[in-house]
């Protein structure tokens, strides 16, 4: 059940002294981490409009496992499907609109978006080594959150070899009305190349997001099958 942090507390029948805040009650009002045990909450109530938020992938440099000790072509080789110690991670989304168009935001394709007209999310950059301090960013206009349908926010391994653990990824959203909203890539698997992240929807109690941290073995079709988005895809390169 999502957790709607946008209701206001209701105003107490008479004017007591409120009670005093304890030094520390271990939750943070600032920042919520979605967790399998609490996977959902809402950004936005029924009717509510917001700015931009903003969407951030961060993660650790040379996250790709040691590469093989070869000689001679064979180490050609390696070095090829190793990369050179660090991995390329990048930030996407598929996209629903109400309307009923789809499509996918990523920098493979140069896919970046648009904020100010359809879709409404725009993509940043592309950051190719994990040392951009603010990693990679993407933003989803909530000014009008009933032109979306539903958002699937998804990371690729692009390049390197797959080691999510090493990675230590975390997306955060920065809605700009309540708190963040923090996902950690915290199950390891080192096979898979796209991970499904967060699955934003919109409906008539508002916009909630909820987690996922589900690897999938293949490519963004595949993602697109997952969670039958029907689309078609072609090879695509940056």
């Amino acid at each position: 059940m999502a957790i709607d942090y946008t209701r206001k507390p209701s105003t107490p029948a008479a004017a007591t002294p409120a009670a005093p805040t304890p030094a520390s009650s271990g939750v943070s009002l600032s920042k919520v981490t979605l967790s399998k045990a609490a996977p959902s909450i809402s950004l936005t109530k029924s009717g509510e409009s917001q700015g931009s938020m903003r969407v951030n992938l961060n993660w650790s440099t040379g996250a790709a496992a040691p590469a093989p000790k070869k000689k001679g072509f064979l180490a050609k080789l390696a070095a090829a499907s190793y990369g050179s110690g660090g991995v390329d991670l990048d930030l996407g989304c598929l996209y629903e609109l109400a309307d009923g168009s789809k499509g996918v935001i990523q920098a493979l394709g140069n896919s970046f978006g648009a904020i100010d007209r359809a879709p409404f999310i725009a993509l940043d950059g592309d950051d190719r080594s994990g040392t951009v301090t603010g990693g990679e960013n993407m933003h989803i206009n909530l000014a009008r959150p009933d032109m979306f349908k539903r958002i699937l926010i998804f990371a690729m391994i692009y390049d390197g070899a797959p080691n999510w653990a090493a990675v230590d990824g975390v997306v955060t959203l920065f809605p700009t009305s309540g708190p963040q909203v923090e996902v950690k890539l915290d199950s390891a698997s080192n096979s898979a190349r796209i991970c499904a992240i967060a699955l934003l929807e919109s409906g008539k109690q508002g916009v909630t997001v909820t987690r996922q941290v589900e690897y999938i073995q293949g490519s963004q079709s595949d993602l697109d099958k997952k969670y039958g988005w029907g689309m078609k895809w072609a090879a695509g390169r940056k």
